[in-house]
Order: C-alpha cells, then structure tokens, then sequence
C-alpha cells in the first residue's frame, strides 16, 4: 500500500514537471498564417448600376485592391427634384446642389426665394461638394460627372436621387432621399478601392435671403450648434477666420433671420460622436463689379467624420417656422430666437397668430387688436399714475419753492440733500408716488422688446401686409412721395405722441423740463424711422388708446387746482441750512 501510494505521488510529480516545464521553459515557435485565397482576401464590388455600393474590407484581408469599374457621365446636366414646398436642383458635374428654392416664399425682389447664393458658389464651390485629406482628389471628385439615377431631367418627390462616379482607381456616391417635408436623409462616400476615406460635406457660398444687401446679408447670418448633448443653441455671426466644433453635438449649420440649413444626425436618439467635425470659416470673394473697400466674406459650413465609412446625416434646409421646427426630432423651435423677454414674446406670438386664424387674417389688424386689448388690460394701473401725476401737478409749485430755497448750494453740498428730503416729506404727505408715472413705460418695454424680437424672429411677419403701402410688417415703412421717402406711421407717431404730451398732466412746472418733455416725440419719431413697421403700428395704436383713456380720465377726473406754495424764506436765513 505503502508502495502504491508512492507511485502515485511519483506519477503526479512526474506531470506536475512536465506541466510546468512546459509552460516556463518550452518556447513554441508560431503556427504560420495560411495565406488567403484571393478571392476570400477582398470584397468584389456589386454589379455595375448606379446604386452599387464598394463594402470596405476588413484591414486583416487588405491584399489587393479592388477593381473598381469606370462609370462616368459624358456631360454636365441639372435633375432637378420638386415636392410641395421645396424645388433642389443639382448638377451631375460634381453632383452638387445649383439651386435650392422654398416654393412658399420670395425674396426681397419678389422672386422664389432660392437660398443658394449662385454668384458666390461659382467660385466658392456649391452645397453638397466633398472635402478630403488629399485636395487634388478633392477637385477631381468635385469636377468629376457623375451618373445620376433615376435618369431624365425632373423627378417628382418623395424620391431617392443617387449620383455614382468611378474612374477604376475611385469611386464616389452621393445619395438623397427627399420626403414630403424639408428634411431629407443623405450619405456620401468615396471608396479607393481599398477602404472608405474620411470625408466632409460643405455648403459654401453663404445661406438665405441673397437678395438683401451684403451688409444685412452678412449681419443676418450665423453659425448654429449644440455643442454638448443637450439641444442647447450656440449662435456664432462673429466668425473671422475659422472654427472647429468637435463631437458629440447634436446639429451644426448655418441660419439667417428667418431660414436655416442645418446638419443633423442620421439617428435622430443619437448625437454626432466624438468623431465627427463642424467646421465653420469665412472666405472673401469678389462679386462682378463690386465697388466697395471690403469684399463680402460669406460662411461656409462643412461637415465630416475622422472614420473611413460613408457619411450619413440629415439636412434640414427649412422656414424657422415654429410648426416646421416642432415636427423635426429632436425639435429645433429653439432656432427662434425671441431673446431675452421671450417670456413676453412668445405670449405676445401666440397671441397674434390665434387672431390671425381666427379673427382677422391680417397680421396688422392682428397688431392693432392685441394692442388695444394690452393698453385696456394696463388701463387700472393707468389711471391710478395719472391721479399721482394730478396730484404731482398740483403740488409743483410747492415743489418749486423749495428748489428756490437751496438753489445757491452746488450739487455736491451736504446742505443739498435736505432739499431732497423735504421734497420727498411732501410727496409722503400728500400720499403721492414720484415714480408712479414712470411705471407704464417701465411695464410697456418689455412689450415694446418683445413685438421687435417678434418682428425680427418669427417668419409668420415676414412679408405680412397691412393697408396700401404697408406690404411687409417686418420692414420700415418705405412710402415716398415724388421720389422722397415720407414714412407715413412714424410722422402720425411723432403727432400722435405730441398731443398725448399736451393732454397729460405736467409734473414739473420747469420750463427747460417742460421742454425737453416736448423733444421726446420727435426722438422717438428719429429712433422708430428705421424700425419694423409692425412695431411703429404698435406704438401708435397705444398711442391713440392712450389719448381715448386720457380724453376719459380728464373727463371724469377733471384736475383741481394747485395748492398755494408756502411763502419763500430768505436764503441763507434759515438756521437749519
């Protein structure tokens, strides 16, 4: 037994030692690699149509490249591809967009508003061209003719548009999927037969309305994105030179007052990764015939990927319609920007487009109803200010004297501030607040603030008329007379202000302050001349509710007299001075 159990142990020991010999001291040379069959080492190409689609091997089976068939175009001709609201034309020379028109709006000039800015993309390049790491197979995938399918020259949307190119050492695709909305779904790739390159996807040439002047062009426009993960909207128009957005951001784009073209993700849940690129920069060119010292310098946005894969995004080239926006996901109404009183703005918006449905069908009428009701909701808080300006008119003269009283000491005299608090006991005797009949203005701004940002912001105002010569809302009023311009709202402001001055009790009986009372209108008329005409129409309306509840109020609280000013002591003589 004894014998047995040291065979055992010897055996084990035996294996143990040979276990780890092998395992600390054998040194096993490497299996050799089987070479690949060539038939297994790369990835034929799909048959020779228009749709066919290079798969990018693995990088353990790259042995050979590809032999990638030549398909290319003889000459450059437009598809274009018209929907319900949009007509996008493209051409097969470098299967770019040539124009992109919103069907249901015009320009400054009255034609469809196309906010592709042909003059600047001739030489700027057009939207939808490809940048890659190597420039001069930027400019031959750019200038190369591509094969559209479906063939023919109008394709009526929703429909899918795909442009192939192919000389045998490389091949490019594009393709687009329009709906019946302004969104569309799009991939590019180029392929070299190899792997995918990494490529980007630029809108060069500037975005909107081309028809405004350079300077309002140039204003309006900027570059738009969200940099983290949640939708919050970064808004750049000062862009000098150049600016590197990197992944993970929900959108990048370019926008204008009132349109947008922005990059979005393919899967609308997920944002652009840590791989991808916006780049946004300002290139100089030179219109024909341009005259001025600085040349235009319009944005140019592109978008692309550090991974050899094809690009996939959305594009939204669209109305900052509030309707539009909510219906894309993630939902851009954010791109509407009423600023800062957007708590009054958007109420104000909503307010006028519910009058507009259903009431009037006029954006000024609307302007006019929302007014009066406004100035009737504030008329309580009116009418108790105007019994505290009363009050301060008649106590003027008593105010008065003792202005007289300390009128010998400077500004600086410690003796001055006692003529403040004796004003300030009178007021507090006769139950009079002094900055009463500063508090409708105070509470009118925000209004004021927010009919401007929704003039400026919502593209319902756009273009909206009122009477005659009032054709958009949104522009100062431009009536001439014999060749000079007359703008008819401002001049009945200015008058209308006038004569609410003249019907509104004076708290001050200072001449100079009399008078400089009476300039304010015409500031006002000079600040409001190169205003949105929606706004002067606002102002006005208030001003002519304003002298109806002023003609009431004088009606019903006729102002008594003043009370007599105290008898003046001597200056100087009173010993408390």
């Amino acid at each position: 037994m004894e014998t047995d159990k040291r065979m055992i142990m010897a055996v084990a020991l035996s294996i143990g030692v040979l276990i780890l010999w092998r395992v600390f001291l054998v040194k096993e040379s490497p299996v050799p690699l089987q070479k690949a069959a060539p038939a297994q080492a790369v990835v034929t190409p799909a048959p020779v149509t228009p749709s066919s689609r290079p798969q990018s091997p693995p990088a353990a089976k790259r042995s050979a490249p590809v032999k990638l068939p030549v398909q290319r175009g003889t000459t450059a001709q437009d598809l274009v591809v018209e929907g319900d609201v949009y007509r996008v034309t493209f051409s097969t020379q470098g299967a770019v967009v040539k124009s992109w028109v919103l069907k249901k709006y015009r320009d400054e000039k009255g034609a469809p508003l196309d906010v592709v800015d042909g003059a600047a993309c001739e030489i700027l390049g057009f939207p939808m061209s490809l940048s890659l790491a190597d420039s001069a197979q930027s400019d031959k995938v750019n200038a190369a003719l591509f094969v559209a399918n479906p063939g023919g020259s109008t394709v009526q949307g929703p429909a899918s548009v795909e442009f192939t190119f192919s000389d045998g050492k490389i091949q490019a695709r594009k393709q687009f999927i329009f709906t019946h909305g302004y969104e569309i779904r799009a991939e590019v790739s180029v392929f070299d037969g190899e792997r995918y390159l990494p490529v980007a996807v630029a809108w060069p040439g500037g975005f909107g309305d081309h028809s405004l002047t350079q300077a309002l062009k140039q204003a309006g426009s900027k570059f738009v994105t969200s940099k983290g993960l949640d939708l919050s909207f970064d808004r750049d128009g000062k862009v000098k030179e150049e600016r590197v957005v990197s992944g993970p951001f929900r959108l990048a784009g370019l926008e204008d007052r009132y349109f947008a073209d922005i990059f979005l993700p393919a899967d609308p849940d997920q944002p652009f990764g840590e791989v991808w690129r916006a780049r946004v920069r300002r290139q100089e060119w030179s219109p024909p015939d341009w005259k001025e010292k600085e040349k235009p310098k319009p944005l140019v946005v592109s978008l692309g990927s550090l991974e050899p894969k094809p690009l996939a995004f959305r594009l939204l080239v669209a109305p900052k319609d509030l309707e539009v926006l909510r219906g894309i996901k993630p939902p851009l109404d954010g791109l509407v920007d009423f600023g800062w009183f957007s708590f009054v703005a958007k109420p104000l918006f909503l307010g006028l487009r519910y009058i507009y449905d259903n009431w009037v069908h006029n954006y000024g009428w609307a302007i006019v109803i929302l007014t009066i009701f406004i100035n009737m909701a504030m008329f309580p808080l009116k009418l108790k200010t105007i019994r505290s300006a009363q009050e301060m008119q008649r106590i003027a003269p008593h105010v008065k004297s003792i202005q007289d009283k300390y009128k010998q000491y400077k500004f600086n005299d410690p003796r001055k501030q006692r003529m403040n608090q004796e004003v300030m006991k009178l007021y507090q005797e006769h139950h009079i607040n002094p900055l009463g009949g500063c508090l409708p203005m105070v509470i009118q701004l925000p209004f004021l603030y927010g009919f401007y940002n929704v003039l400026t912001s919502a593209i319902e105002m756009r273009h909206a008329p009122w009477i005659g010569w009032i054709k958009d809302l949104s522009a100062p009023d431009k009536f001439h007379l014999f060749g000079f311009p007359l703008p008819i709202l401002p001049t009945v402001m200015i008058i209308t202000m006038f004569i609410m001055q003249k019907m509104t009790p004076m708290t001050t009986v200072d001449p100079a302050q009399q008078r400089m009372m009476m300039i304010m209108p015409l500031v006002f008329g000079i600040m409001f001349y190169n205003f949105a005409s929606g706004l002067v129409l606002f102002w006005l309306t208030g001003n002519l509710v304003g002298i109806a509840q002023q003609a009431f109020i004088n009606k019903v609280m006729p102002l008594a007299g003043p009370i007599p000013a105290p008898r003046k002591s001597a200056p100087g003589k009173d010993k408390e001075q």
